[in-house]
């Protein structure tokens, strides 16, 4: 794919993903335009001001909610990376309207609008809490899933393709145990929901080339999961603070042990690539199951979950992994 033909829109544009993909994409790929679709105009303007202010970045106010703005905003627009969403599991849960309303609804005003404007690519973010949810963020993003992949039936007729990626925890993102648990080392307690605790970790640059990758390589109808290192939360807890003392509080409302992102019967109809795994669409009425060809299907009763991944984070990979967040901690 040659980026610089694309004109590109990213919702939730001013968000973390959001500032790291237009950060690559305005590097390294250079579209003919890139629209930057978000809801508070402070978060743009301090975006701009902060060096995000390139002659073919745009800055469009508007909300997933709202489908007529989204179609004016995705005119002349080739590819959409949709990653706008409510992802706070307390807040989710507090406010269960207001998340169906931009996760579920919101996301179908995305596809309505593309649909409608002729957008040839759509990419949504996902999460591991999307498969066999707990909590009601989980359940939105499952449900955001199913409409991006069976929105392909809708798009048979046209040019429009819908696809997902789902991966795991973003280190250090908004929400991550990690700025936490640099907050409490000053008192040398560490508050640990439980021992086992495992998780899938990969860094936002990683997740956002590997969006950029799978966004060059879909079909429609896939959901695109990355191989990516697990760790124990024990052990990114010693690494962070190696002397501080432990206090297990409990798992939370809405949280797991371990995260899955591939599940038992999403796994009969997987292929396994070196990098990667394509769940494909589990019907043929469309598009998508061509990757059949190009990989390997995976054993009866497969299933990748945080526990069971063969790839770990050893002791030193983490610490490489949150140096970052180290300075951040030390300067703050």
């Amino acid at each position: 794919m040659d980026w610089t033909q694309q004109v590109v829109l990213v919702t939730g544009g001013t968000g973390s993903f959001g500032k790291k993909f237009t950060e690559i994409m305005l590097r390294e790929y250079h579209p003919a335009k890139l629209i930057v679709f978000s809801r508070d105009e402070l978060k743009q303007h301090e975006m701009r001001v902060s060096g995000f202010d390139h002659t073919s970045l745009r800055y469009f106010i508007g909300d997933v909610r709202d489908q007529e703005r989204l179609k004016r905003a995705m005119h002349g627009v080739n590819i959409v990376v949709h990653a706008a969403a409510l992802k706070q599991v307390p807040a989710c849960e507090y406010n269960p309207m207001e998340a169906i309303k931009t996760n579920i609804l919101g996301s179908s005003n995305v596809i309505e609008a593309a649909l409608d404007m002729g957008v040839q690519k759509v990419l949504a973010l996902s999460t591991d809490k999307a498969v066999n949810p707990v909590n009601l963020y989980g359940t939105t993003k499952l449900a955001a899933e199913k409409l991006f992949v069976q929105s392909n039936a809708y798009a048979a007729g046209t040019q429009t393709r819908f696809s997902c990626v789902r991966y795991g925890n973003v280190v250090g993102s908004r929400g991550s145990v990690i700025p936490i648990f640099f907050k409490q080392r000053d008192d040398g307690k560490l508050t640990v929901t439980d021992m086992r605790m495992t998780r899938f970790w990969l860094t936002l640059e990683q997740g956002v080339r590997f969006v950029i990758r799978c966004g060059e390589q879909m079909l429609g109808g896939e959901v695109f999961v990355p191989k990516i290192p697990s760790t124990r939360i024990v052990d990114l807890a010693k690494a962070i603070a190696p002397g501080a003392e432990l206090e297990v509080i409990g798992i939370r409302p809405g949280e797991k042990l371990h995260e899955v992102l591939i599940h038992e019967d999403e796994a009969r109809s997987t292929v396994e690539l070196e990098d990667m795994f394509v769940v494909q669409p589990t019907t043929e009425l469309w598009f998508g199951r061509q990757w059949q060809e190009r990989g390997k299907s995976l054993p009866e009763g497969f299933r990748y979950a945080s526990d069971t991944n063969p790839d770990w984070l050893d002791m030193e990979q983490i610490r490489d992994l949150i140096a970052p967040f180290e300075m951040e901690a030390r300067e703050g």
